[in-house]
């Protein structure tokens, strides 16, 4: 379905009281708020959403009753379904992560069919010293995710020490992690930087 369509149809399916116009352009954070509205009249065309006059404004429902409601529902849990796969993944790994989140345009909600999904692996010393076990388990993260999802698959497996280096670069990317990312495994990704950020302050001082 068009992107800006579904995206609606997830706002909507997380509300149970009616809202506005304006108020599921500001939820759904994609597209114009004309965009959303054409939408809303389309999708009440359609007897998925209901609306009601309210003074000089309308307010829009989800219709749950509609037969293709149930559609709609597992369309707004996509999302939910992808984290526990990913979580249960990388949860058994026999080498486990220092740290795992998913990141970028998928972490976000924004992404549509072209985008990666973006995952942040940390390692520590026990990958460097099995190599090819660490490895077969990033090629089957690598390889499910597009079974999954139908969308490529982009791994940044990274050192712990790795960390540290763009720590002190001030690396751009580690704004976005702070942001965006959403923990799989291991030490949430924020939490790591911190621990790892005052580690270094530290070193300085000694």
């Amino acid at each position: 379905m068009p992107t800006l369509d579904g995206a609606v149809l997830v706002t909507l399916a997380k509300l149970l009281t009616p809202v506005t116009g304006r108020q599921v352009h500001q939820l759904t954070g994609m597209g114009s708020e004309a965009g959303v509205r054409n939408v809303l009249n389309r999708l009440v065309h359609q007897g998925i959403v209901r609306a009601s006059p309210a003074g000089s404004a309308w307010l829009y429902v989800a219709n749950r009753e509609h037969v293709a409601w149930i559609a709609v529902e597992a369309l707004a849990a996509l999302r939910t379904e992808l984290l526990s796969r990913l979580r249960s993944e990388v949860g058994m790994w026999k080498l486990a992560a220092r740290s795992a989140a998913m990141f970028g345009s998928a972490a976000r909600g924004d992404g549509d069919a072209d985008s990666d999904i973006d995952i942040l692996l940390v390692h520590t010393a026990g990958a460097d010293e099995s190599p090819d076990t660490w490895q077969a388990q990033v090629d089957r993260l690598r390889e499910l995710v597009p079974v999954w999802t139908g969308n490529a698959c982009q791994v940044y497996d990274i050192h712990e020490d790795e960390i540290l280096r763009l720590i002190a670069e001030r690396d751009p990317v580690l704004a976005e992690w702070r942001r965006d990312a959403i923990p799989l495994a291991g030490t949430g990704i924020r939490n790591l930087l911190r621990d790892l950020g005052y580690r270094m302050s530290l070193e300085r001082e000694a």
